[in-house]
Protein backbone atom coordinates (compact mmCIF):
# COMPACT_ATOMS: atom_id res chain seq x y z
CA UNK A 1 0.00 0.00 0.00
CA UNK A 2 1.58 3.84 -1.13
CA UNK A 3 0.27 5.83 1.46
CA UNK A 4 0.93 9.69 -0.03
CA UNK A 5 4.17 11.60 0.56
CA UNK A 6 3.80 15.30 1.04
CA UNK A 7 7.26 15.53 -0.14
CA UNK A 8 5.97 14.46 -3.72
CA UNK A 9 4.97 18.34 -4.01
CA UNK A 10 8.68 19.53 -3.38
CA UNK A 11 9.69 17.10 -5.83
CA UNK A 12 7.23 18.54 -8.18
CA UNK A 13 8.00 21.94 -7.78
CA UNK A 14 12.14 21.04 -8.00
CA UNK A 15 11.82 18.98 -11.18
CA UNK A 16 9.83 22.37 -12.79
CA UNK A 17 13.36 24.61 -11.42
CA UNK A 18 16.55 22.01 -11.88
CA UNK A 19 17.61 19.37 -14.13
CA UNK A 20 17.89 16.95 -11.61
CA UNK A 21 16.07 15.84 -8.27
CA UNK A 22 17.60 13.84 -5.68
CA UNK A 23 16.05 12.38 -2.68
CA UNK A 24 18.19 10.82 0.07
CA UNK A 25 17.47 9.60 3.58
CA UNK A 26 18.07 7.00 5.47
CA UNK A 27 17.39 3.20 4.89
CA UNK A 28 13.70 2.39 4.64
CA UNK A 29 11.71 5.47 4.39
CA UNK A 30 10.33 5.13 0.81
CA UNK A 31 12.37 7.07 -1.45
CA UNK A 32 12.22 4.53 -3.83
CA UNK A 33 8.39 4.22 -3.50
CA UNK A 34 7.98 7.50 -3.42
CA UNK A 35 10.05 8.10 -6.63
CA UNK A 36 8.82 5.30 -8.68
CA UNK A 37 5.30 6.31 -7.73
CA UNK A 38 5.81 10.51 -8.33
CA UNK A 39 7.50 9.51 -11.94
CA UNK A 40 5.89 6.37 -12.67
CA UNK A 41 5.94 6.65 -16.63
CA UNK A 42 9.58 6.74 -16.88
CA UNK A 43 12.12 4.12 -16.95
CA UNK A 44 13.54 2.55 -13.59
CA UNK A 45 17.15 2.38 -13.53
CA UNK A 46 18.79 0.60 -9.92
CA UNK A 47 22.54 0.47 -9.64
CA UNK A 48 21.20 -2.36 -7.48
CA UNK A 49 21.36 -4.36 -11.02
CA UNK A 50 25.26 -5.43 -11.70
CA UNK A 51 24.85 -5.30 -15.21
CA UNK A 52 23.27 -1.72 -15.49
CA UNK A 53 25.78 -0.41 -12.83
CA UNK A 54 28.92 -1.85 -14.98
CA UNK A 55 27.54 -0.23 -17.91
CA UNK A 56 27.14 2.92 -15.80
CA UNK A 57 30.45 2.71 -14.54
CA UNK A 58 31.71 1.67 -17.82
CA UNK A 59 30.08 3.19 -20.49
CA UNK A 60 29.39 6.31 -19.36
CA UNK A 61 29.25 8.15 -22.52
CA UNK A 62 26.76 6.19 -23.94
CA UNK A 63 25.02 5.14 -20.74
CA UNK A 64 22.39 7.44 -21.56
CA UNK A 65 21.98 6.89 -25.00
CA UNK A 66 20.53 3.83 -25.01
CA UNK A 67 18.84 5.00 -21.84
CA UNK A 68 17.62 8.40 -22.50
CA UNK A 69 16.37 10.90 -20.15
CA UNK A 70 14.26 11.78 -18.60
CA UNK A 71 14.75 8.58 -16.41
CA UNK A 72 14.66 7.62 -12.54
CA UNK A 73 18.03 6.10 -11.40
CA UNK A 74 17.75 4.31 -8.02
CA UNK A 75 21.11 3.83 -5.78
CA UNK A 76 23.01 6.66 -7.35
CA UNK A 77 25.81 6.66 -5.09
CA UNK A 78 27.23 2.86 -6.26
CA UNK A 79 27.93 4.29 -9.74
CA UNK A 80 29.43 8.12 -9.15
CA UNK A 81 30.78 8.31 -12.62
CA UNK A 82 26.98 9.06 -13.66
CA UNK A 83 27.62 12.65 -12.35
CA UNK A 84 29.68 14.05 -14.32
CA UNK A 85 27.54 12.42 -17.29
CA UNK A 86 24.27 14.10 -15.27
CA UNK A 87 25.89 17.66 -16.06
CA UNK A 88 27.09 17.02 -19.32
CA UNK A 89 23.93 16.21 -20.12
CA UNK A 90 22.23 19.38 -18.36
CA UNK A 91 24.40 21.55 -19.42
CA UNK A 92 23.60 20.43 -23.46
CA UNK A 93 20.05 20.38 -23.03
CA UNK A 94 19.10 22.96 -20.60
CA UNK A 95 16.08 21.24 -20.20
CA UNK A 96 14.36 20.55 -16.11
CA UNK A 97 12.97 17.55 -14.87
CA UNK A 98 15.76 15.07 -17.04
CA UNK A 99 16.57 12.82 -13.31
CA UNK A 100 15.26 11.63 -10.70
CA UNK A 101 18.02 9.69 -8.39
CA UNK A 102 17.95 8.59 -5.04
CA UNK A 103 20.39 6.57 -2.76
CA UNK A 104 20.78 5.60 0.87
CA UNK A 105 24.72 6.78 1.27
CA UNK A 106 23.86 10.75 1.32
CA UNK A 107 27.60 11.76 2.61
CA UNK A 108 28.96 9.96 -0.58
CA UNK A 109 26.23 10.84 -2.77
CA UNK A 110 26.76 15.02 -1.18
CA UNK A 111 30.08 14.91 -2.33
CA UNK A 112 29.43 13.73 -5.91
CA UNK A 113 26.60 16.56 -5.89
CA UNK A 114 28.89 19.31 -4.59
CA UNK A 115 31.79 18.44 -7.17
CA UNK A 116 29.87 18.26 -10.28
CA UNK A 117 26.07 19.29 -10.09
CA UNK A 118 26.49 22.05 -8.05
CA UNK A 119 23.32 24.63 -8.88
CA UNK A 120 21.98 21.99 -11.02
CA UNK A 121 19.98 19.45 -8.59
CA UNK A 122 17.41 19.64 -6.11
CA UNK A 123 17.43 18.14 -2.79
CA UNK A 124 14.59 16.51 -0.56
CA UNK A 125 15.82 14.88 2.37
CA UNK A 126 13.07 12.04 3.28
CA UNK A 127 12.88 10.18 6.53
CA UNK A 128 10.07 7.95 8.21
CA UNK A 129 6.20 8.66 7.59
CA UNK A 130 5.09 11.85 9.54
CA UNK A 131 1.62 11.99 11.54
CA UNK A 132 0.53 14.09 9.20
CA UNK A 133 1.04 11.67 6.63
CA UNK A 134 0.18 8.29 8.49
CA UNK A 135 -3.12 10.04 9.53
CA UNK A 136 -3.14 11.31 5.62
CA UNK A 137 -3.73 14.53 6.49
CA UNK A 138 -3.16 16.72 3.22
CA UNK A 139 -1.77 19.99 5.14
CA UNK A 140 2.19 20.31 4.92
CA UNK A 141 3.13 23.38 6.10
CA UNK A 142 6.34 23.44 8.37
CA UNK A 143 5.25 23.91 12.09
CA UNK A 144 5.53 26.83 13.72
CA UNK A 145 3.13 28.08 16.50
CA UNK A 146 1.62 31.04 15.07
CA UNK A 147 -2.02 32.09 15.03
CA UNK A 148 -1.81 31.66 11.09
CA UNK A 149 -0.68 27.94 11.72
CA UNK A 150 -2.58 27.32 14.02
CA UNK A 151 -5.69 28.35 12.50
CA UNK A 152 -5.15 26.21 9.01
CA UNK A 153 -4.14 23.05 11.08
CA UNK A 154 -7.35 23.20 13.26
CA UNK A 155 -9.55 23.00 9.63
CA UNK A 156 -7.24 19.42 9.15
CA UNK A 157 -6.45 17.85 12.65
CA UNK A 158 -7.76 14.44 13.56
CA UNK A 159 -7.47 13.15 17.48
CA UNK A 160 -4.30 11.04 18.76
CA UNK A 161 -5.33 8.90 21.51
CA UNK A 162 -2.37 8.35 24.53
CA UNK A 163 -2.58 4.41 23.94
CA UNK A 164 -2.29 4.68 20.46
CA UNK A 165 0.29 7.66 20.44
CA UNK A 166 2.78 5.45 23.05
CA UNK A 167 2.48 2.56 20.76
CA UNK A 168 3.42 4.64 17.66
CA UNK A 169 6.43 6.16 19.42
CA UNK A 170 7.67 2.22 20.36
CA UNK A 171 7.28 1.03 16.97
CA UNK A 172 8.17 4.35 14.75
CA UNK A 173 7.41 5.45 11.32
CA UNK A 174 9.64 3.41 9.55
CA UNK A 175 6.78 3.33 6.63
CA UNK A 176 7.00 -0.67 6.18
CA UNK A 177 7.09 -1.14 9.85
CA UNK A 178 4.21 1.50 10.64
CA UNK A 179 1.97 0.00 7.63
CA UNK A 180 2.55 -4.07 8.33
CA UNK A 181 1.18 -4.44 12.02
CA UNK A 182 1.89 -8.06 11.49
CA UNK A 183 5.75 -7.17 11.15
CA UNK A 184 7.93 -8.56 14.18
CA UNK A 185 9.72 -5.18 15.70
CA UNK A 186 12.82 -6.77 16.88
CA UNK A 187 13.42 -8.70 13.99
CA UNK A 188 12.84 -5.85 11.89
CA UNK A 189 15.05 -3.71 13.48
CA UNK A 190 17.63 -6.00 14.13
CA UNK A 191 17.86 -6.84 10.68
CA UNK A 192 18.09 -3.12 9.80
CA UNK A 193 21.22 -2.30 11.94
CA UNK A 194 23.03 -5.04 10.92
CA UNK A 195 22.09 -3.75 7.17
CA UNK A 196 22.77 -0.42 7.55
CA UNK A 197 26.34 -1.49 9.18
CA UNK A 198 27.32 -4.01 6.05
CA UNK A 199 25.83 -1.67 3.33
CA UNK A 200 26.50 1.83 4.71
CA UNK A 201 28.88 2.10 7.73
CA UNK A 202 31.54 -0.14 5.91
CA UNK A 203 32.16 1.72 2.65
CA UNK A 204 32.19 5.54 4.65
CA UNK A 205 34.59 4.21 7.48
CA UNK A 206 36.81 1.37 8.10
CA UNK A 207 34.89 0.77 11.49
CA UNK A 208 37.27 -2.11 11.76
CA UNK A 209 35.03 -3.96 15.29
CA UNK A 210 31.54 -4.56 14.05
CA UNK A 211 30.38 -5.50 17.24
CA UNK A 212 31.70 -1.98 18.65
CA UNK A 213 29.81 -0.05 16.17
CA UNK A 214 26.56 -1.44 17.43
CA UNK A 215 28.11 -0.64 21.12
CA UNK A 216 28.30 2.97 20.28
CA UNK A 217 25.21 3.44 18.06
CA UNK A 218 23.46 1.58 21.61
CA UNK A 219 25.67 4.34 23.66
CA UNK A 220 24.41 6.85 21.58
CA UNK A 221 20.76 5.96 22.06
CA UNK A 222 21.47 6.40 25.40
CA UNK A 223 21.44 10.00 24.92
CA UNK A 224 18.23 10.40 23.21
CA UNK A 225 16.59 13.69 23.37
CA UNK A 226 19.27 14.98 25.94
CA UNK A 227 22.99 17.04 25.51
CA UNK A 228 25.68 15.34 23.37
CA UNK A 229 28.77 13.93 26.06
CA UNK A 230 31.00 12.43 23.21
CA UNK A 231 33.86 11.87 25.66
CA UNK A 232 31.45 9.81 28.07
CA UNK A 233 30.31 7.61 24.93
CA UNK A 234 33.83 6.91 23.78
CA UNK A 235 34.69 5.84 27.58
CA UNK A 236 31.73 3.42 27.46
CA UNK A 237 32.44 2.01 24.30
CA UNK A 238 36.36 1.49 24.56
CA UNK A 239 37.34 3.88 21.49
CA UNK A 240 39.02 6.92 21.06
CA UNK A 241 37.39 10.14 21.43
CA UNK A 242 38.37 11.07 17.41
CA UNK A 243 37.15 7.72 16.18
CA UNK A 244 33.69 8.61 18.19
CA UNK A 245 33.43 11.97 16.52
CA UNK A 246 33.93 9.87 12.84
CA UNK A 247 31.10 7.30 14.04
CA UNK A 248 29.09 10.28 14.74
CA UNK A 249 29.42 12.13 12.23
CA UNK A 250 28.42 8.78 9.95
CA UNK A 251 25.21 8.94 11.75
CA UNK A 252 24.10 12.36 11.17
CA UNK A 253 25.33 12.41 7.37
CA UNK A 254 23.17 8.72 7.30
CA UNK A 255 20.20 10.57 9.20
CA UNK A 256 19.83 8.52 11.69
CA UNK A 257 20.30 11.18 14.09
CA UNK A 258 20.11 14.84 14.03
CA UNK A 259 22.15 17.61 16.33
CA UNK A 260 20.20 19.88 17.01
CA UNK A 261 22.34 23.36 17.52
CA UNK A 262 22.51 26.05 20.57
CA UNK A 263 21.02 29.42 19.68
CA UNK A 264 24.14 31.50 20.34
CA UNK A 265 24.62 35.37 20.77
CA UNK A 266 27.34 37.65 22.53
CA UNK A 267 24.57 38.65 24.37
CA UNK A 268 24.52 35.30 26.74
CA UNK A 269 28.04 34.31 26.93
CA UNK A 270 27.00 31.91 29.91
CA UNK A 271 24.86 29.90 27.33
CA UNK A 272 25.95 26.30 25.98
CA UNK A 273 27.67 25.04 23.17
CA UNK A 274 27.25 21.82 22.85
CA UNK A 275 24.65 20.24 20.75
CA UNK A 276 21.58 17.79 21.93
CA UNK A 277 21.21 14.59 20.32
CA UNK A 278 18.21 13.02 18.72
CA UNK A 279 17.19 9.90 16.88
CA UNK A 280 15.12 10.29 13.97
CA UNK A 281 13.04 7.13 13.97
CA UNK A 282 11.71 6.56 18.08
CA UNK A 283 11.25 2.94 17.53
CA UNK A 284 15.10 2.04 16.27
CA UNK A 285 15.93 3.92 19.75
CA UNK A 286 13.77 2.35 21.87
CA UNK A 287 15.45 -0.93 20.24
CA UNK A 288 18.99 0.16 20.84
CA UNK A 289 17.85 0.93 24.32
CA UNK A 290 15.79 -2.14 24.81
CA UNK A 291 12.46 -0.30 25.72
CA UNK A 292 10.90 -3.88 24.63
CA UNK A 293 7.47 -2.55 24.94
CA UNK A 294 5.11 0.86 24.80
CA UNK A 295 4.26 0.10 28.74
CA UNK A 296 7.40 0.18 29.50
CA UNK A 297 8.76 2.92 27.27
CA UNK A 298 5.93 5.42 28.28
CA UNK A 299 6.66 4.70 32.54
CA UNK A 300 10.27 4.58 32.31
CA UNK A 301 13.17 7.12 32.93
CA UNK A 302 13.63 7.85 29.28
CA UNK A 303 9.88 8.79 28.55
CA UNK A 304 10.30 12.63 28.45
CA UNK A 305 13.66 12.16 26.62
CA UNK A 306 11.58 9.99 24.15
CA UNK A 307 8.81 11.76 23.61
CA UNK A 308 10.69 15.34 23.24
CA UNK A 309 12.54 13.43 20.58
CA UNK A 310 9.83 12.41 19.08
CA UNK A 311 8.48 16.07 18.77
CA UNK A 312 12.05 17.49 17.50
CA UNK A 313 11.69 14.73 14.71
CA UNK A 314 8.12 15.33 13.62
CA UNK A 315 8.85 19.03 12.91
CA UNK A 316 12.23 18.79 11.42
CA UNK A 317 9.88 16.14 8.77
CA UNK A 318 7.43 19.22 8.26
CA UNK A 319 10.41 21.21 7.11
CA UNK A 320 12.48 18.49 5.43
CA UNK A 321 9.23 17.80 3.30
CA UNK A 322 8.94 21.50 2.11
CA UNK A 323 12.55 20.85 0.55
CA UNK A 324 13.83 23.26 3.81
CA UNK A 325 17.33 21.19 4.51
CA UNK A 326 18.73 23.72 7.18
CA UNK A 327 15.24 24.06 9.45
CA UNK A 328 15.47 26.95 11.77
CA UNK A 329 15.48 25.33 15.13
CA UNK A 330 17.96 25.80 18.01
CA UNK A 331 17.54 25.10 21.98
CA UNK A 332 18.81 27.20 24.96
CA UNK A 333 19.96 26.23 27.64
CA UNK A 334 23.01 28.58 29.90
CA UNK A 335 25.25 27.38 32.89
CA UNK A 336 22.32 28.39 35.10
CA UNK A 337 20.06 25.55 33.90
CA UNK A 338 17.81 28.33 32.27
CA UNK A 339 16.42 26.30 28.99
CA UNK A 340 14.10 26.48 26.00
CA UNK A 341 13.66 23.31 24.58
CA UNK A 342 12.91 24.25 21.06
CA UNK A 343 13.59 27.60 18.99
CA UNK A 344 12.29 28.56 15.87
CA UNK A 345 13.38 31.03 14.05
CA UNK A 346 10.87 32.89 11.42
CA UNK A 347 10.81 36.49 9.94
CA UNK A 348 13.01 37.60 12.69
CA UNK A 349 11.06 36.21 15.77
CA UNK A 350 12.31 33.69 17.45
CA UNK A 351 9.31 31.23 18.92
CA UNK A 352 9.65 29.35 21.73
CA UNK A 353 9.00 25.99 22.78
CA UNK A 354 7.98 23.62 25.59
CA UNK A 355 8.10 20.11 25.15
CA UNK A 356 6.22 18.09 27.61
CA UNK A 357 5.03 14.36 27.61
CA UNK A 358 2.87 14.98 31.09
CA UNK A 359 -0.75 16.72 30.23
CA UNK A 360 -1.41 19.00 32.52
CA UNK A 361 0.77 21.98 31.50
CA UNK A 362 0.81 24.78 33.73
CA UNK A 363 2.57 28.64 33.39
CA UNK A 364 5.40 27.10 35.44
CA UNK A 365 6.21 25.27 32.02
CA UNK A 366 6.97 28.95 29.97
CA UNK A 367 8.96 30.75 33.00
CA UNK A 368 12.24 30.66 30.26
CA UNK A 369 10.59 32.42 27.99
CA UNK A 370 11.11 35.87 29.26
CA UNK A 371 14.85 34.98 28.41
CA UNK A 372 13.88 36.22 24.64
CA UNK A 373 12.89 39.52 26.14
CA UNK A 374 16.73 40.41 26.68
CA UNK A 375 17.98 39.58 23.48
CA UNK A 376 19.00 43.01 21.28
CA UNK A 377 16.93 42.82 17.77
CA UNK A 378 15.38 39.78 18.68
CA UNK A 379 11.57 39.75 18.70
CA UNK A 380 10.09 36.66 20.91
CA UNK A 381 7.16 35.65 18.60
CA UNK A 382 4.09 33.30 20.17
CA UNK A 383 5.01 30.15 22.20
CA UNK A 384 4.02 26.72 22.71
CA UNK A 385 4.14 24.20 25.44
CA UNK A 386 4.00 20.68 23.14
CA UNK A 387 2.33 17.76 25.34
CA UNK A 388 -0.26 15.76 25.77
CA UNK A 389 -3.21 17.89 26.54
CA UNK A 390 -6.21 16.72 24.81
CA UNK A 391 -7.21 20.18 22.86
CA UNK A 392 -5.68 23.57 22.21
CA UNK A 393 -5.72 25.99 24.91
CA UNK A 394 -4.13 29.47 25.87
CA UNK A 395 -1.86 29.57 28.58
CA UNK A 396 -0.49 33.26 28.40
CA UNK A 397 -1.40 35.95 25.94
CA UNK A 398 0.79 35.08 23.78
CA UNK A 399 1.42 31.50 24.88
CA UNK A 400 -0.58 28.36 23.64
CA UNK A 401 -0.63 24.41 24.92
CA UNK A 402 -0.51 22.85 21.57
CA UNK A 403 -1.60 18.78 21.47
CA UNK A 404 1.41 16.89 20.25
CA UNK A 405 -1.56 15.77 17.56
CA UNK A 406 -1.00 19.60 16.62
CA UNK A 407 2.27 18.49 14.51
Amino acid sequence: MYLKRHAEKTIKKLSKMFGAVMVTGPRQVGKTTLLQNYSHKLPYLTMDDSFLCDSAQNLGNTFFKDNPPPVFIDEIQKAPQLFSQIKIHIDKTHQKGLFFLSGSQQFQMMKNVSETLSGRIGLVNLLGLSLRELQKIRFDEPFVPSDEYIFKRNKNHKELKYDNFWELLHRGLLPELALNKNFDWQLYYAAYIRTYIERDVRQLINIGDEIKFSRFMRATAALNGQLLNLGGIAREVGISQPTAERWLSVLVASNIVYLLKPFYNNVFKRSVKTPKLYFMDSGLAAYLTEWNNPLALRSGAMAGHFFESFVISEIIKSYYNQGILEPPLYFYRDKDMKEIDLLIEKDGMLHPIEIKKHSDPSIKDIKSFNILDKIPNIIRGNGAVICMFDRLASISEKDKIIPVSYL
